[in-house]
């Protein structure tokens, strides 16, 4: 399975941004797909989790702001972040799991792709 996230950039305290996570490959078994984030000397922190049904979960961090939703048909998950705030800068990265719904270091992993939200 190979992950690829997009969407990230610069963005203004308020604003918003939509990250985008295609995974490929064996896809059947996928049932979790979500992101992490992880800030210049913080540990790497969940964000939020969409499964194959569309059941969405959310670190508190985020929830009220962020929203994931996923386009089954390109495999395709979707991050809408809103109101963003200098915290949310980090990299966020996308995962695709079976069996993990917060994902683990045996999920499948994309680059990451860069947040910055300036204040």
């Amino acid at each position: 399975v190979q992950v690829v996230e997009s969407g990230g950039g610069l963005v203004q305290s308020g604003e918003s941004l939509r990250l985008s996570c295609t995974a490929s490959g064996s896809m059947l078994r996928i049932y979790y797909m979500g992101w992490y984030r992880q800030a210049p000397g913080k540990r790497r922190e969940w964000v939020a989790t969409i499964t194959k049904d569309n059941d969405t979960f959310y670190s508190d961090s985020v929830k009220g702001r962020f929203i994931s939703s996923r386009d089954k048909t390109k495999d395709t998950i979707y991050l809408q972040m809103n109101n963003l705030k200098p915290e949310d800068t980090a990299v966020y990265s996308c995962y695709a799991d079976r069996i993990r719904r917060e994902g683990s270091s045996a999920s499948w992993w994309g680059q990451g792709t860069q947040v910055t939200v300036s204040s």
